[in-house]
């Protein structure tokens, strides 16, 4: 992406990740379609537009599941970031795989009439629904989601508006299980695939409750302050050198205090580009890099570094007594403030 949000080039890690991903696709429809063709030999056997709408199917639900349980799993533990990057990549993969599963769907049920063929599959004969459109108005969340995954809607919508947008995945996740509940496993015998269901949404509920939890404690605490308002962070030197501390200071903000060598800086814990969490990422090339998607700043400004316009605010640091502080009043976005040396022992 450049920095007028025009399409360029992918980069290698970028090509590497979709034909992966691609691959793993393509390797799963082959593996569900020949284990079904094993359990399933003539005179039982399953029809090939069936097996692979099932096998197209079950692979979004599967794609699905995964894509909500990495945010969660990247606030438990820090270190598995790296996988937020390439999420939205992901997020497309499962639109166009369910979009396929629809489309053999609309081909096979309502292809061979005179009706439309969606309306065919959607409405039926006295004029309700059933369990297909649940699953019709999950995938038009789902696209909606990724036509909308391109950097240039996140910088024309804002990052706030287009996150709480894109939370509409959690309403397609529940319109998907209606629908594979309502659905297929309606008139299924085995326990299996209910017992599979399950699991997978007790495993997605569980991640975003615990992280939840964690997030809401983290924002219950306050470090103390000093007679004039000014928190107390602590010793300079129990911060990781190019690294951060983060801390709260009411209201649920936060402030990432880095430190680089023997200066301590401060700025927004909020990434100007989809609200990443700055502090957990570390400092390269002498800028604050979000884990999320790299994103970089100036540790004694919050500008990003041009030709890139993005800008967070900053905040007054200072040392007394040995320990750091920080002025919880922010500075506009942007506003340099020079980083503060940390006194060598004895000073």
């Amino acid at each position: 992406m450049s920095a007028r949000y025009r399409a360029v080039s992918w980069t290698r890690h970028k090509v590497v990740y979709d034909l992966v991903l691609a691959a793993a696709c393509i390797l799963f429809v082959g593996v569900f379609s020949l284990v079904s063709m094993v359990l399933n030999p003539p005179p039982n056997d399953i029809s090939p537009p069936i097996l692979i709408m099932r096998a197209l199917g079950t692979l979004a639900i599967v794609l699905l599941h995964v894509t909500l349980a990495i945010g969660p799993i990247a606030r438990l533990f820090p270190r598995t970031s790296f996988m937020l990057a390439n999420r939205r990549h992901l997020g497309v993969t499962v639109f166009l795989v369910a979009g396929l599963h629809a489309f053999v769907v609309f081909g096979f049920y309502g292809g061979f009439g005179v009706e439309n063929p969606v309306l065919a599959v959607l409405i039926r004969p006295d004029g309700g629904v059933g369990f297909e459109f649940f699953g019709f108005l999950a995938l038009l969340i789902l696209l909606v989601m990724a036509a909308t995954s391109h950097d240039f809607w996140l910088a024309f919508l804002g990052h706030g508006f287009w996150k709480a947008m894109h939370m509409a995945v959690y309403g397609a996740y529940a319109l998907v299980v209606a629908h594979v509940v309502f659905g297929v496993l309606h008139s299924e015998k085995s326990m299996l695939y209910p017992s599979m269901l399950l699991a997978g949404a007790l495993v997605v509920g569980v991640l975003h409750i615990s992280a939840g939890l964690r997030e809401w404690r983290f924002d219950a605490t306050s470090d103390e302050a000093t007679e004039d308002g000014w928190l107390d962070i602590g010793d300079p030197m129990s911060i990781p050198d190019k690294r951060a501390r983060v801390v709260c200071i009411g209201g649920g903000q936060r402030v990432a205090v880095f430190r680089n060598d023997n200066e301590l800086t401060a700025l927004s814990n909020v990434c100007a580009h989809q609200g990443g969490p700055l502090g957990e990422g570390e400092i390269i090339d002498g800028c604050a890099t979000c884990p999320w998607h790299g994103y970089q700043y100036d540790t004694s400004s919050g500008q990003s570094p041009p030709p890139y316009t993005e800008k967070i605010p900053t905040y007054e640091l200072r040392i007394r007594g040995g320990r750091v502080e920080v002025d919880p009043t922010p500075k506009p976005a942007g506003t340099p403030m020079p980083p503060i040396t940390i006194p060598k022992e004895g000073e």
